[in-house]
């Protein structure tokens, strides 16, 4: 089974975290949501969410894949983090799984993870140049990156396809309801 790393930041996008491990935790893949500080965060929106344990207390060579969820302080506080910093690096090297959505690919950018690859963010919160590319979604090597909030259940939709084929992303998507 996939296992998938959520770290949890004051100020992340409420949204895109909730959304990220539901939907993940639907197609079966272990999501396990870890606290950089605490793990009691408070979001973007005031919402109080608890995390299943704090980074420091993981091993994150158990993992398939980091996801980062969004928000303009969230990302702030992901990218201060030495312990994120060293988990991204380590992913990076061993060429495993790395997804950012929204205001996230700026923690990618400034750890040098996005070396010539395309990705997307949400627009006007990363310097933009030739490689971004603005879409809802964008696949690089093993980064998955995505433009924001309202674009949460396709990017967690293509982590379960990444991860646990298409099948299982259908599956999942025709219980969700979402618009076609």
């Amino acid at each position: 089974m996939p296992k998938v790393l959520v770290p949890f930041a004051d100020g992340m996008e409420e949204m895109e975290a909730v959304i990220i491990v539901d939907v993940l935790r639907r197609a079966g893949i272990e999501v396990v949501s870890a606290g950089i500080s605490t793990n009691s965060v408070t979001a973007s929106r005031g919402v109080k969410l608890v995390s299943d344990s704090l980074l420091s207390e993981i091993d994150p060579s158990s993992f398939d894949m980091i996801v980062l969820p969004g928000g303009n302080q969230g990302t702030k506080n992901l990218n201060i983090s030495p312990l994120v910093s060293k988990i991204l690096e380590k992913f990076k090297k061993e060429d495993r799984w790395i997804g950012a959505i929204c205001a996230a690919p700026n923690v990618l950018l400034s750890h040098n993870i996005l070396q010539n690859q395309k990705f997307t963010a949400f627009p006007g919160s990363v310097p933009t140049d030739e490689k971004y590319t603005g879409n809802r979604l964008e696949l690089s090597d093993k980064i998955l990156t995505s433009i924001g909030p309202g674009s949460a259940f396709e990017f967690s939709l293509k982590i379960v396809e990444l991860l646990s084929g298409i099948e299982k992303r259908k599956e999942v998507e025709k219980n969700l309801f979402l618009p076609s």
